[in-house]
């Protein structure tokens, strides 16, 4: 039955609204569902597109709570196959380079940057907290030391010939004479709680000494361990 056929061939009763005009289209709608379905009973029916068109066209005439019962059913794997699509065209348009993107904060001014260097190369040993410090104070801004330390490693570079010693030369001199102490909790039978100390001799490898304490420890508690410890 052709669309025009029916919409010219048919009695007015047919195209007025009424409960009638509903039960023909939804009679004609189960009935192509029912083809559709009987064409394969391995897989999912391929809906042509006549079949689109048809159930469109009769699904016009039905109520929306009628409209759900009817409909056909989706295989989960396409539901899911939408869901991951979705999902990676979110996350294209959240992270992608291209446009849409707002803008971040503007850096630090090239003024501050230049003061920032330069008090870095006139006092070497100024770290980024202290630096920081000075900058908001002369300028009256807020920064941050994370930005100091950010702007120190793209635009300062120190001088070669005014290199001091690295932080591991001291322990490298002192190495005859330096230990380490180490602590590890162990639970008793009865699960007691027993924290462990051992200071150890770094050059020859030797072990000082033990100390044990139970229960929870403090600053004091771990004073009296050390000393315990290398009392021998």
């Amino acid at each position: 039955m052709s669309f025009t056929c029916f919409t010219t061939c048919s009695p007015p009763w047919l195209t007025r609204p009424g409960g009638s005009r509903a039960v023909i289209a939804e009679n004609l709608l189960l009935k192509q569902q029912l083809i559709i379905h009987s064409r394969s009973r391995q897989r999912s029916p391929n809906l042509t597109t006549k079949d689109r068109t048809v159930l469109g066209f009769l699904s016009i005439f039905l109520n929306p709570r009628r409209l759900v019962r009817s409909a056909i059913i989706i295989k989960p794997s396409k539901l899911l196959a939408f869901n991951k699509s979705m999902k990676k065209r979110k996350y294209r348009l959240l992270y992608s380079s291209r446009g849409g993107r707002k803008r971040g904060p503007k850096g630090p001014s090239s003024e501050v940057i230049r003061a920032i260097v330069e008090m870095k190369q006139r006092n070497p040993r100024y770290g980024c907290p202290r630096i920081a410090q000075q900058i908001s104070l002369a300028f009256g801004l807020d920064l941050d030391k994370d930005i100091v330390r950010r702007i120190l490693a793209s635009h300062y570079k120190p001088d070669p010939s005014n290199r001091g010693p690295s932080w591991l030369t001291t322990p490298g001199y002192a190495k005859d004479s330096l230990w380490s102490a180490d602590m590890f909790r162990a639970e008793s039978i009865t699960l007691k709680t027993h924290w462990i100390m051992v200071v150890m001799d770094q050059y020859t490898r030797r072990i000082i000494g033990f100390a044990v304490h139970a229960g929870n420890v403090d600053g004091q508690s771990v004073c009296r361990m050390f000393h315990h410890a290398t009392a021998g």
